[in-house]
């Protein structure tokens, strides 16, 4: 979400900044020009541990009610697609609109989610699981199913209790992405200009410990860049950026890390997860995205409407359907793993989808999770090895998640 002191102006430039992007239209890739996927490239994609750092599916299952087996690309995300493209293990978003930190009511929304995904577990156990542990993950596996493993997106659940962090433990959560589009009670938001504690909170540090001990990965998508250092300063355990991208694409766009960030990152044993959205591939797709944030302002003025998380989801809905995407293509987010690959090396790169959470903006050949082939066909092209390949595919993912716990027993 755009920054929450947002000034409405006068002088509407809403028209304008519309037929502009009408005249854009939408810059896809020809279809006939994207890498078809090899036999190497299927039989990667078979037999590796393809974890996504983050899809959505939760939240329209829950809203939507579509077929969890075969909704015929109603969603990103189905199982007879998930398992032809081998995509075996995602984080599935446990999402709490950051307005939950105001009204109050955040972890019976988690709650809820969390009894969403068990009670999908509980109706196709030929098909699915929720994995706890590393040792799940590659148990699921090697049955044949869709692992779920479940993060958290934004804290605002955990409600200044840290016994809140253990329920939620309990119930599976695996990481916490500390905060969403507004700052709260335990860190700023990267998309947020009330930047009220200058990185995290006094809670947040806290919080950063206890998560360390539990075994809760601490994810830094989301948050400023100073929640970003203060969080690797504290942290025993290796971080993740659950589906970010590098801001070395995206000028401006603080969503994405500096290269500064995923230097320290690394240091860290870390990992970025590559975000699918266009706004966070190219310099063209944050252009947009810096657009929306000009077209919210005039859309307020317009309807003489209060900045809300409510109304600005209504309006992200509205912008999604109304305005053009210059859409990026695969090859732009191998452009990202070549970056992060370059700059400090193959193991702290991995993928984080956002699947179902990035509405119309997922890149040709990347449509939904069906296109996973695709993108490890365009790596095989550049020339990455099997081994390569299956780190990023979900193997450095994995040894995060592994050190996370062994930090956590050995507390």
């Amino acid at each position: 979400m755009m920054a929450r002191s947002i000034k409405v102006r006068t002088g509407m430039m809403f028209g304008i900044f519309l037929a502009t992007f009408a005249y854009v239209g939408v810059q896809a890739a020809d279809e006939g020009t994207l890498p078809v996927p090899s036999d190497r490239a299927i039989g990667l994609a078979q037999s590796s541990i393809i974890v996504d750092g983050h899809v959505d599916f939760p939240s329209q299952l829950l809203e939507s009610g579509v077929d969890p087996i075969n909704n015929d690309g109603a969603t990103n995300f189905d199982f007879d697609r998930a398992i032809r493209a081998g995509f075996n293990a995602p984080f599935m978003s446990i999402y709490v609109s950051s307005h939950f930190e105001d009204t109050g009511g955040a972890k019976a929304r988690a709650d809820i989610l969390i009894g969403v995904m068990e009670g999908l577990t509980q109706q196709y156990p030929d098909k699915f699981s929720i994995s706890t542990s590393v040792k799940e993950v590659r148990k699921a596996a090697k049955a044949g199913k869709v692992s779920f493993a479940l993060g958290m997106e934004n804290g605002s659940p955990i409600e200044g209790d840290l016994e809140n962090l253990h329920h939620f433990y309990d119930r599976g959560v695996r990481y916490i992405t500390l905060a969403h589009s507004k700052a709260n009670h335990i860190s700023d938001s990267s998309y947020d200009d009330d930047k009220r504690w200058g990185g995290l909170s006094p809670f947040g540090r806290i919080l950063v410990r206890e998560m360390n001990d539990l075994g809760v990965i601490v994810d830094v998508s989301h948050i400023s860049d100073d929640a970003f250092f203060d969080v690797v300063g504290i942290s025993k355990a290796p971080v993740i950026a659950s589906h970010s991208g590098a801001r070395h694409f995206t000028p401006g766009f603080e969503r994405n890390m500096t290269d500064d960030m995923i230097k320290r990152l690394a240091e860290n044993s870390g990992v970025i997860m590559i975000n699918f959205g266009t706004h966070f591939l190219t310099k063209d797709g944050s252009g947009r995205r810096l657009g929306r944030d000009q077209a919210y302002v005039d859309y307020l003025a317009e309807r003489g409407l209060s900045d809300t998380a409510l109304v600005y989801s209504e309006f992200r809905k509205w912008f999604d359907v109304n305005v053009a995407v210059p859409f990026a293509d695969v090859s732009d987010v191998v452009d990202h793993i070549d970056y992060v690959r370059d700059l400090v090396g193959i193991d702290y790169v991995g993928l984080g989808s956002d699947f179902d959470g990035v509405g119309d903006t997922l890149p040709t050949g990347l449509k939904d999770v069906s296109g996973l082939p695709v993108l490890i066909q365009e790596m095989i092209d550049r020339g990455y090895s099997d081994k390569e390949i299956r780190k990023v595919l979900g193997e450095n993912a994995l040894r995060v998640w592994s050190a996370v716990e062994k930090i956590a027993d050995n507390n």
